[in-house]
């Protein structure tokens, strides 16, 4: 397997908003078997809500809001991705 493959990559803007979602599978870099930022922010640059997993070998995996970043735990891919929606829809 190459070292990424791609199943969802996208970047939408609307009304000062911007929702931007890249999913790989990956090799073992990544021990959950994807690399992942799933984000949702203004066009300014602030940050409403984005889960990663950037640093996963020595944090984990990560939800970012305006009041700080938590460790979060990984319910799978798909389960996260649809979480994401949910939250977004919800802001």
């Amino acid at each position: 397997m190459a070292p990424y493959d791609t199943v969802e990559e996208y970047t939408e803007k609307s009304d000062g908003y911007v929702e931007h979602v890249r999913i790989r599978k990956t090799d073992d870099k990544y021990p959950c078997g994807y690399d992942y930022t799933l984000h949702y922010g203004t066009t300014d640059g602030e940050t409403l809500l984005r889960y990663d997993n950037a640093h996963e070998r020595s944090k984990g995996h990560e939800c970012h809001t305006g009041d700080g970043v938590t460790e979060i735990e990984f319910p799978g891919m798909m389960e996260l991705y649809q979480r994401f929606r949910g939250e977004i829809e919800d802001l």
